[in-house]
This record gives structure tokens, sequence and C-alpha cells, in this order.
């Protein structure tokens, strides 16, 4: 599995604009081919951070899902908005069953 985590802070006014943004992302990317899951969460500390949280069944789909277009527009509109970032860091990982 491929996990994903990303933050991006925007400015006050952009707040929203930028909520819309992620969970319009957050909606297509859980419909593609893959995607384990995809949520967008604001930081407790920081109301203008949100954090991003994907899982990937493989490094090809999260590549696929980096390819579509809305995808592009998404890291396009979000850079515009940002005062800090955006930064992701991806991982390769496996889940850890507990009794």
């Amino acid at each position: 599995m491929i996990l994903v985590i990303g933050s991006v802070t925007v400015g006050e006014n952009s707040r929203a604009e930028a909520l819309r943004h992620s969970q319009a992302h957050v909606g297509r990317s859980r419909l593609e081919p893959g995607c384990l899951s995809h949520e967008v969460t604001i930081d407790a500390e920081n109301p203008n951070r949100l954090l991003f949280v994907e899982r990937w069944n493989t490094m090809e789909d999260l590549e696929r899902h980096f390819q579509v277009s809305g995808s592009s527009e998404f890291v396009a509109a979000m850079a515009l908005l940002a005062t800090v970032g955006p930064d992701m860091q991806l991982y390769e990982s496996e889940e850890i069953k507990r009794h």
C-alpha cells in the first residue's frame, strides 16, 4: 500500500475556496481505481492548514492519479492559494493487524 501525507497552508481569506477545491478533489479521487481512501482535514492548531491523507493500492495507481487532469488542476489551484507548501510525502506501507 502507498500512503500519501500532504499539507498546504492558505490565507485566511482563501480557506473556503481551498476547502471547496480540496473536497471536490477528494471526491473525484475516491472514485479512481486503486484508491483505498482519500481525506482532507483542517489542522486543529492552524485552521488555515489543510492536511491530506491518501491510501493507494499500488504506486502505479497513484501515478495514474497524478496523470488525471483533475489532479493537475487541483495542484495548480492550490499553488495559487498557498502561503506555505504544498508539501507531500509518499510511503510504502503495510497494515499491522492487532487482535
